[in-house]
């Protein structure tokens, strides 16, 4: 008998905090930095550049990590203080018919203190490789000026001048940093997002002899929207778990709860009858008005307006963060 397999991203779905912020909060002024980085990495998405991929931003922020001495411990640490969402290690718990994995643009040393965390196993996990203890190695002092450079230069930079980011930011990652020590880091790490989480979902479906109509996939942002658009196309069960507008319209169904655990009668349906048995489901529990914060189903596959469920994604992930951070 073949196996259910299950494919959950990490940030949103098992855990709340994100990676990449946290760890340029440890930084001076690097929460600022970050900031700009972002919109920067958000203005290269817009306009579609070649060789982009959601979840580059992990790329980007290589540089200022390594040279403000990050390490592996570092991110580690990261994990054991992370949230992790209510009800995900119980779910993962029951999911004893099920071969479950993740895929998750967070770095190794993070994620993989996640799986421990919620319980999965190691060799079902795929997600961003980042040897930092090596680079930082490896680099020459004096390259750790270009960096400090455009530090200055970033914290001086307006928020909102989008053409200044970019043309900035574009001369120091294609043109600066790729001639010193610091380049070969970004070279090399290469975040797992985009079309690399979908080929990375496909390879542990091949590998267990499988295909993606016997998949169902969990996820909640722009990293996600190629693996959940191929999962539901397929016609396997695409999830938006507390989603975003990338990846909302790209899903069979869509979950906005502050408890992972309220997806299990949607899974359980999936084992019984599959899509047909998880719509009677989902349109059984819809609730237009979406008042609750937790058992906001919807049924996705066909539907083009996303406004309203769309609102009520958006107010369960801010009360979800906002539990986070009195926890945290």
């Amino acid at each position: 008998m073949l196996s259910n397999l299950i494919f959950f991203d990490m940030e949103g779905p098992l855990s709340i905090h994100g990676n990449a912020y946290e760890l340029m909060k440890l930084l001076p002024t690097g929460g600022q930095i970050f900031e700009v980085v972002r919109q920067y990495d958000g203005l290269l998405a817009e306009e579609h550049r070649d060789g982009y991929e959601p979840g580059d931003l992990l790329a980007f922020i290589v540089p200022f990590l390594i040279h403000h001495g990050i390490s592996s411990e570092d991110i580690a640490k990261q994990a054991q203080n992370a949230a992790i969402v209510a009800g995900a290690q119980e779910l993962i718990a029951s999911l004893e018919d099920w071969q479950v994995f993740c895929i998750t643009t967070s770095y190794e040393q993070y994620a993989s203190r996640i799986m421990e965390r919620v319980g999965i196993a190691q060799e079902n996990l795929a997600c961003t490789i980042f040897p930092v203890d090596r680079y930082r190695s490896l680099v020459k002092e004096e390259d750790y000026g270009v960096v400090a450079g455009i530090e200055q230069e970033i914290l001086a930079i307006e928020p909102g001048d989008d053409e200044g980011i970019k043309k900035r930011l574009d001369r120091f990652y294609l043109q600066e940093l790729p001639h010193t020590s610091l380049g070969l880091a970004l070279r090399e790490v290469k975040p797992m997002g985009g079309s690399r989480k979908l080929a990375a979902l496909e390879r542990f479906v091949q590998a267990h002899g499988q295909s993606l109509d016997r998949a169902v996939a969990v996820g909640d942002s722009i990293t996600d929207v190629m693996m959940l658009e191929a999962v539901n196309n397929a016609g396997g069960l695409a999830v938006a778990f507390n989603a975003d507008e990338y990846s909302l319209p790209q899903a069979t169904i869509g979950l906005a709860s502050t408890n992972l655990g309220d997806l299990a009668i949607a899974l359980d349906a999936w084992q019984e009858g599959g899509r047909n048995a998880v719509e009677r489901v989902v349109r059984e529990k819809e609730r237009p008005e979406g008042k609750e914060d937790r058992d906001n189903f919807h049924w996705l596959a066909g539907r083009s307006e996303i406004k309203e469920p769309l609102q009520i994604h958006k107010r369960i992930r801010r009360i979800v963060r906002e539990m986070a951070g009195k926890t945290g």
